[in-house]
């Protein structure tokens, strides 16, 4: 009988999402490649055939989150209309692409409290990450003070406001999961941006749903 033939693709998905379910789950200081295995039912060498290690297993885990929020910041940049509007857009996105991975981001919140910082610790800077975002933001603001919609002289500093707003509701929602985190792009919305309009006017076009 010939060998069953391993699709090598499926299989270091496979392994993948058995190390995310065990780093939530264990935390990923306490979590061995030992653990990913018998969490992905093969043996520990076979881990080994895709990954060296755990830090390149949690790296290889947010490739597709960091492609995503990278994705946001430049369809935010560079879509058609209001720059408001597309302020509005860019929340919803990301409160809903970071919502859809919960185990993802319980494993960060597990290393921001286990003190991992910067490119030793994080499989992405959130220093750059963060400020990524600020400049985005901040940029938009501008525009839209440009547009008229918006109050002139905003930038960074509100920029971190709203960032700090759509931050701290995900960190509630990973804390306690009865937030209800996909109804908040509205009221982010309603409370951040309504606040930089030239005259405080609410938009309600976007109805909570950009």
């Amino acid at each position: 009988m010939a060998p069953r033939r391993v699709d090598k693709a499926a299989r270091r998905e496979e392994i993948l999402a058995a190390a995310v379910r065990v780093f939530a789950r264990k935390g990923f200081a306490a979590s061995r490649i030992d653990d990913v295995a018998a969490e992905a039912g093969i043996g520990k060498g076979s881990v080994y055939l895709y990954f060296d290690s755990r830090e390149a297993l949690l790296d290889a885990a947010f490739e597709n989150m960091t492609a995503a929020a990278e994705d946001i910041l430049r369809r935010a940049r560079s879509s058609p209309g209001p720059a408001l509007d597309r302020l509005a857009v860019l929340i919803g996105e990301v409160l809903r692409t970071v919502s859809a991975e919960p185990d993802l981001a319980r494993i960060l919140l597990d290393l921001w409290n286990a003190g991992r910082g910067g490119a030793e610790g994080l499989p992405l800077s959130m220093a750059a990450v963060y400020a990524q975002y600020r400049t985005v933001i901040a940029d938009l603001l501008r525009e839209a003070g440009k547009e008229g919609t918006a109050r002139p002289g905003l930038g960074l500093a509100e920029a971190t406001v709203i960032v700090g707003a759509i931050e701290g509701c995900l960190l509630q929602w990973v804390i306690d999961p009865q937030v209800p985190i996909a109804d908040l792009t509205g009221p982010i919305v309603a409370v951040c941006l309504d606040g930089v309009r030239t005259h405080g006017r609410p938009d309600r076009s976007a109805g909570g749903r950009p």
